[in-house]
C-alpha cells in the first residue's frame, strides 16, 4: 500500500512543478476621477487545480514599493490567459512608470513582468 501512495505523489509531483510560474503578458493602465488609476492585467499561467494557480498580481513603483494587489481566489485552469482588473490604485507624484507582476502558489513571483508608462497611459 505504501508504495502506491509513493507512486501516486511521485506522479502528481511533476504536474505540479510542470504548470510553471505566473507570467503577466498585457497591462492596460486607465487614469481615474479623484487622482487614482485602474489596472486591467492579464496573466498567463498553466493553472493546475487549488494547490498550484496564480493567486495575484501586483502594481509596483519601479524601485519595488508595492502600491496596489489584486489577489485571486481560485484557479483559472479553462480561462487561460485572463484578465483581472484592480481600481483605485494610488500612484504617488512624480511617478511616470510601474512594474507589474503576479505570484503563483509555488514559485511566489518570479514570472515575465512588465513596465508601463504612465505618461504614455495619461496621454502626456
Amino acid at each position: 500500500m505504501r508504495g502506491v501512495v509513493l507512486g501516486f505523489i511521485l506522479v502528481l509531483l511533476p504536474a505540479v512543478s510542470l504548470a510553471g510560474e505566473a507570467d503577466v503578458i498585457d497591462v492596460v493602465a486607465t487614469p481615474e476621477c479623484g487622482g487614482t488609476w485602474r489596472f486591467d492585467v492579464t496573466v498567463r499561467h498553466d493553472d493546475a487545480g487549488w494547490d498550484h494557480y496564480a493567486d495575484a498580481w501586483e502594481v509596483r513603483a519601479v524601485e519595488g514599493t508595492v502600491l496596489g494587489t489584486r489577489t485571486l481566489l481560485h484557479p483559472h485552469d479553462t480561462e487561460q490567459p485572463f484578465t483581472r482588473s484592480l481600481s483605485g490604485v494610488a500612484i504617488p507624484e512624480g511617478t511616470t512608470e510601474v512594474e507589474v507582476a503576479a505570484h503563483d502558489k509555488v514559485h511566489a513571483f518570479g514570472g515575465a513582468t512588465m513596465r508601463v508608462s504612465l505618461d504614455a497611459a495619461a496621454g502626456n
